[in-house]
């Protein structure tokens, strides 16, 4: 039984996401099919690189993992079907699947989309499931499409670097409030080289000291951890830290605003000082 997830930037206010779903069942009545998220924001590519990222290293070897987000930002022309640590990611040519991968995939194909076709969400998925169909059946995943395609690639969000500080950008706040930092625990660690450190948000609140789970605080106090994910977590024991430190997430078309707009009491990334 062929194992497909299902990661889109769709909502859940209308009837879409189970038009898809119908539609994979529809080619496949096989399929397996496990959520991931479907509240992901629009435009927002760090945040669905993080939640793909973070989500598919945990699934058995050879899941299909079909990524439905932004799929309009060009005139789409293909779809890509790649294989990485034994996992299989399907989604659009629009550069999502570098920041995902954070690497080149091992094998990437092509699958080109009919020139007279109307274009639009469910569509992709027919092109999708029966591309999986293929492969299940034992087609070689080399000639489902064209091998070693081009594919527009963006580079992952990175951490900014300096002798002492990290800075990282919020990537997403989830619906305890809690944010979200592009700072993994080993790049923390390599940067802070065994030295003690401080965040400073605004209101002169300051944490110094990494706990190992919200349980380490009181009750209404700040925190700092690193997630299951392996990234850092700024967090209020059962409080809300992007409201109180005035944090909102990382999105690339606030990122090209005027720095006048970014500056409205929001901030967009958190930085660490090393002492």
């Amino acid at each position: 039984m062929p194992l497909v997830t299902l990661t889109s930037d769709i909502g859940q206010q209308d009837y879409l996401v189970g038009a898809v779903k119908g539609r994979l069942l529809r080619i496949n009545p096989e399929f397996d099919i496990i959520d991931i998220s479907h509240n992901l924001s629009p435009f927002n590519y760090p945040q669905a690189a993080y939640v793909c990222r973070s989500a598919i290293k945990n699934f058995p070897e050879f899941t299909h993992h079909i990524v439905l987000v932004n799929l309009f930002e060009s005139k789409p022309e293909q779809m890509l079907f790649a294989f990485h640590k034994d996992q299989y990611v399907l989604c659009a040519d629009n550069g999502l699947l570098s920041m995902i991968l954070e690497d080149k995939p091992e094998i990437v194909i092509g699958i080109p989309l009919d020139k007279t076709a109307i274009k639009n969400t469910l569509y992709h998925v027919d092109v999708i499931a029966k591309a999986i169909t293929q492969l299940v059946n034992g087609e070689p995943i080399q000639k489902i499409g064209v091998p070693d395609t081009d594919f527009l690639e963006k580079n992952p969000l990175r951490p900014l670097l300096g002798d002492d500080w990290i800075e990282g950008q919020i990537i997403l706040i989830d619906n305890f409030e809690n944010v979200i930092v592009n700072i993994t625990q080993e790049q923390f660690e390599q940067q802070r080289k065994g030295r003690r450190f401080k965040i400073v948000f605004k209101r002169d609140q300051v944490i110094e000291r990494i706990s190992g789970s919200y349980a380490d605080v009181p009750q209404g106090e700040k925190l700092v951890l690193f997630n299951s994910a392996g990234y850092m977590e700024v967090a209020i024991n059962k409080g809300n830290a992007a409201g109180l430190f005035g944090l909102q997430g990382f999105n690339e078309k606030m990122n090209q605003m005027s720095s006048m707009v970014q500056n409205r009491l929001f901030y967009q990334t958190v930085r660490v000082f090393f002492q």
